[in-house]
């Protein structure tokens, strides 16, 4: 599959094959791990160690709020909520909203200082809140994270705080980002923030991408000794949105110059064309025994494809169905592929859904169709 290569070695192919397209090498990345990802595609761009594990500090945070946002729109939890933080999250080390334990905080506040000042206190109050102690939630965090899909992924508290059975990969921060992204837009604002203030004490966001990029509107920074300087980072531009993951750089100006690097060179020298939309009809495809001779074929949701800018319009498409195709046909059922190819060289294979539900003809036409399924069978 393509999303399981590097881009160094993607676009050397295509470069190989096209004329027309140019794009140059990814620029040098000073950090430990990286990745640049395309939104909409789905497609890594360019990485470095993208499996491996890392130390995420607060990026772990982003799994602290897609949980937390979770529970607010399944109504257990309640924006307007007023929480009182605990001994222990008073007294939580590391960046902080200063809560006081005197004092309840909403859900929205709490959610806030957690996302704009990376408050820890705000970390410990809403996962006690969720789930009775930090220690579940992480519990909570961490079955989550293998519903998105995140394989290199283990959680042992909410805020990021160093502990050797913590970590992620920046593979799977960059599945994440997207999932918030997708799942829960009312929320995805908080993140272009530049600052919050509580408790009359008013802090700025870390990323320093917010301040001079009009493009990026997200996401989240981390920092420990431990784990060096990370960021998060996504930009939407040209109706492409991109997200880069840094870790491991030496300062925090050095992770914003490099996620920065990334998500230019990514919009710069790579386009992504839409390939069909959601519910359009690829083909449609015989069916046998149903009460319809054929069913729509295509993708319950928008499919693109990454490619380098000015090759979109030299994609080739070519579907294959599964035959036969017996009825009853339910809507999303798995009935082909699509191999999608540029000049020769095959970037994916889609799987390709029905777009409408067939049910079983009668007996009599059933019986007509096995009957004309035989003779096919026989004489092509």
């Amino acid at each position: 599959m393509i999303s399981r290569l590097s881009v160094p070695i993607i676009f050397s192919l295509l470069i190989a094959t096209s004329a027309q397209a140019f794009v140059p090498p990814v620029p040098d990345i000073a950090a430990k791990a990286y990745l640049l990802t395309d939104y909409q595609s789905g497609i890594q761009l360019a990485g470095r160690d993208p499996d491996s594990r890392v130390e995420p500090a607060s990026l772990t945070k982003l799994m602290t709020a897609y949980l937390t946002f979770k529970f607010v729109k399944e109504g257990k939890l309640k924006l307007d909520q007023q929480l009182t933080v605990s001994d222990k999250g008073w007294r939580t080390e590391g960046s902080r909203m200063f809560l006081d334990p005197k004092k309840p905080a909403s859900v929205d506040d709490l959610i806030k200082g957690m996302i704009v000042q990376s408050g820890n206190d705000a970390c410990v109050t809403l996962a006690e809140a969720i789930a009775g102690s930090e220690e579940v939630f992480a519990q909570l965090m961490t079955r989550e994270a293998k519903r998105l899909g995140m394989t290199g992924t283990n959680f042992k508290n909410s805020t990021g705080l160093p502990d050797p059975d913590h970590y992620m990969t920046v593979a799977d921060l960059a599945k994440l980002a997207a999932a918030i992204i997708h799942d829960f837009p009312e929320f995805y604002p908080i993140y272009s923030m530049k600052e919050f203030a509580y408790n009359n004490i008013k802090q700025p966001n870390r990323n320093l991408l917010l301040y001079r990029d009009p493009f990026v509107d997200g996401m989240k920074t981390g920092h420990t000794a431990s784990a060096g300087y990370n960021l998060v980072a996504s930009t939407k531009r040209d109706g492409r949105r991109l997200i880069s993951v840094v870790v491991g750089a030496a300062s925090d100006e050095v992770r914003a110059s490099e996620s920065s690097k990334l998500l230019n060179w990514g919009i710069q020298f790579q386009e992504t064309p839409r390939l069909y939309a959601a519910k359009q009809a690829v083909s449609n495809v015989a069916v046998w025994k149903g009460q319809l001779d054929k069913v729509n074929v295509g993708f319950l949701a928008d499919r693109f494809i990454t490619v380098p800018r000015g090759d979109a319009k030299n994609l080739k498409m070519a579907f294959t169905s599964t035959q036969p195709l017996i009825a009853p046909i339910k809507i999303g059922q798995n009935v082909g592929k699509l191999a999608v190819s540029l000049n020769g060289k095959q970037l994916v294979e889609l799987p390709v859904v029905a777009l409408e539900e067939v049910p079983e003809a009668n007996i009599f036409g059933r019986a007509w169709d096995s009957i004309r399924m035989w003779f096919k069978s026989i004489f092509g």
